[in-house]
């Protein structure tokens, strides 16, 4: 079974500049508050999530000239010491039009981890709680293996346990996005 691992290299605290050092190598690598993890490759299902979710997120973002939804591998700096590689997130328009660097992003209005069993303690516990500390309006764990998404915000103790309709309303006064779960989890898993 693949693993997210903290990795102990000896290095005390790990920052932006220090991951831009590790050769690519086709693993996953994130620093969260100066600590260092590594994932292998996500699995066929876990693509397949991705895409689906990237399809219905980016057409109704275009529709409604919103932002724009963006996949892994991406290396997304919310801090000096954190650097982290969503499965998928959203960032807004910059004055109408799509940012051209992390300089002009600014926010995150999404951010969504889609769980495979090696990163499903990091997703749920140290990147939720930096997604929640950093502001993320919503965090989804989408968890094909029990059909359903976990939506947290940055308020929350909890999380909202979500099967059937989905719903997400960005800071925007437009018809909020409609996501039929099941549907979702039949097409992208072909069950």
């Amino acid at each position: 079974m693949s693993m997210a691992v903290v990795l102990d290299t000896g290095h005390k605290h790990w920052t932006a500049a220090d991951r831009q050092e590790i050769p690519d190598d086709r693993n996953r690598y994130e620093i969260i508050d100066g600590e260092l993890f590594v994932t292998p490759s996500p699995s066929w299902g876990h693509q397949s999530l991705t895409r689906e979710l990237l399809r219905l997120i980016g057409d109704y973002l275009r529709t409604h000239r919103l932002g724009e939804v963006l996949s892994a591998p991406a290396d997304v700096p919310l801090a000096d010491d954190t650097v982290v590689e969503p499965d998928l997130f959203v960032v807004p328009l910059v004055e109408g039009r799509p940012a051209r660097s992390w300089v002009d992003v600014g926010r995150l209005l999404l951010v969504i981890e889609i769980l495979s069993p090696g990163t499903a303690h990091a997703d749920r516990t140290v990147k939720r709680r930096r997604y929640q500390r950093g502001g993320v309006p919503e965090y989804w764990i989408v968890d094909g293996d029990a059909r359903l998404v976990e939506r947290w915000r940055p308020e929350d103790e909890r999380p909202e346990m979500i099967s059937d309709r989905l719903e997400w309303t960005p800071d925007a006064p437009v018809a909020p996005l409609l996501v039929d779960l099941p549907k979702l989890f039949e097409v992208a898993l072909w069950d």
